[in-house]
């Protein structure tokens, strides 16, 4: 009779509950390694880099820019969309994965649904800095005033607003809830103090009884069903900015699904970075395993694929449509001033995601560290080329121009970066980076237990 094979562990090693719980909290509690303060550093340098250029740009105005009358959206708009985009896993693997049952994600869902929320607050940043006068930010939400002066909804740019504020509101609430008893867990090992008292109060006195989990687990459905269509609808309404204008390059069809796989790609990319430095930094090898990067990277492959089939996809609407500008837009990504771009676009988002059928790459964390990276940048040129190429040669020729950076706008790109990961390794200082109690309700179905039973009450 045909068995099939046993399913791999989930978690490596014999653990008890007791052992998964000093495993995951140790290392937050205990003296940070030298990895981590090396990464700290240098993430907090380039904050601190960003922060002034954020400061000096406010200061001198958006002519501090290398934006020109031709090409008005540039670097910014480009590292918007691109951090909105990273934002995307984290509420795909805690939400969908969550309402399919894989339990593949207990161990990487917390560091996807933080690396969400600071991704959110770095694409916010760019909004605020846009406004010129970020004090006035209130403008752009509607409410009773006695001015009289409404937002224009007709506006993607206002369509943004509600979807970004909504889609970081929910993500939000939803990893918190999810961390209220691992807060309690922290609590209980604490000794008496103000620590104690602080995780006392951040995790609403929670006590681990039947109640409290039942309500746990039905807020946790509800918020995972309100999440899930937010994956879809956010950067399908970011895409909008784009194709809702006459511009050759953005007015397509295509583009909001387009958005939501590079989007999903991007987003598992950074999971990946993030998690392999987490699991180095914080001593989480039997916990992280490489068949949670392994599954990942499998999702990379499919993200990748249909990346690539909107690439080709794009390329015959422009050929097929018979629309002089729009094939002459094609023609000018592929052999324009701009086409390196181009090039490093499809090099890092189409050839490099194949390599991944290989199975000793797509098991080996090197290289899927160094093709996590590899795949964020070919997705940030991705917005770079749909942008800049698009806006530099239009419709009128006495008009094209070409965009030059400057060292400001770079100097934002790297502080969100700096703020990005700052907040990263801050978070794993203060929050356990693995769902203790997600973990602990696999154990048993992962088949790491071998001979006596080793689980305590604890």
């Amino acid at each position: 009779m045909f068995q099939s094979p046993l399913r791999k562990p989930l978690i490596e090693g014999t653990k008890s509950y007791r052992s998964i719980t000093t495993d995951i909290i140790d290392p937050m509690m205990n003296k940070p390694g030298k990895l981590w303060y090396f990464g700290v550093t240098l993430s907090g340098a380039a904050m601190m880099f960003g922060l002034f250029m954020m400061f000096w740009t406010v200061w001198q105005g958006i002519g501090t820019w290398g934006e020109n009358r031709t090409v008005g959206w540039a670097f910014e708009i480009t590292t918007f969309v691109w951090w909105i985009g990273i934002g995307h896993a984290g509420t795909f693997i805690s939400a969908i994965l969550l309402l399919f049952r894989q339990k593949w994600r207990n161990s990487i869902n917390r560091s996807a649904e933080a690396m969400t929320i600071f991704a959110v607050i770095c694409a916010a940043l760019f909004p605020l800095i846009h406004l010129g006068r970020p004090l006035l930010t209130f403008f752009i939400f509607p409410y009773p005033n006695t001015r009289g002066v409404w937002v224009n909804f007709n506006s993607p740019l206002v369509w943004d607003v509600f979807a970004i504020s909504t889609y970081f509101t929910i993500s939000l609430i939803f990893w918190y809830v999810g961390l209220i008893p691992d807060i309690g867990t922290v609590r209980d090992k604490l000794k008496k103090g103000f620590k104690k008292s602080i995780y006392n109060f951040l995790s609403f006195s929670w006590k681990g009884s039947a109640r409290d989990w039942h309500r746990h687990e039905i807020t946790s459905i509800m918020l995972a069903a309100i999440a899930t269509p937010l994956v879809l609808s956010v950067h399908s309404i970011v895409s909008m900015d784009f194709a809702t204008s006459v511009l050759p390059g953005w007015h397509t069809t295509i583009f909001p699904p387009y958005f939501v796989a590079g989007a999903i790609y991007s987003g598992f990319a950074m999971v990946l970075t993030l998690l392999i430095i987490a699991r180095k930094a914080m001593k989480l090898e039997d916990y992280i395993t490489v068949d949670h990067v392994e599954s990942m990277n499998k999702i990379l492959i499919a993200t990748g694929s249909i990346v690539a089939l909107a690439y080709i996809a794009e390329i015959f609407i422009s050929w097929y449509s018979a629309d002089e500008y729009e094939y002459y837009n094609l023609v000018n990504r592929v052999t324009g001033p701009y086409n390196w771009a181009f090039w490093i676009m499809i090099i890092c988002n189409v050839v490099s995601s194949q390599l991944l059928w290989i199975k000793k790459l797509r098991t080996n964390l090197a290289f899927t560290f160094f093709l996590s990276i590899v795949i964020n940048v070919g997705m940030w040129f991705e917005r770079f080329v749909i942008i800049v190429i698009s806006l530099h040669r239009d419709f009128l020729t006495s008009s094209w121009t070409m965009y030059k950076p400057t060292i400001v706008e770079f100097g934002l790109l790297i502080g969100t970066l700096g703020i990005f990961f700052t907040s990263f390794f801050l978070f794993i200082r203060v929050f356990p980076v693995i769902s203790i109690f997600e973990v602990k309700s696999i154990h048993r179905i992962s088949g790491e237990k071998k001979g006596k039973d080793l689980i305590s009450n604890e």
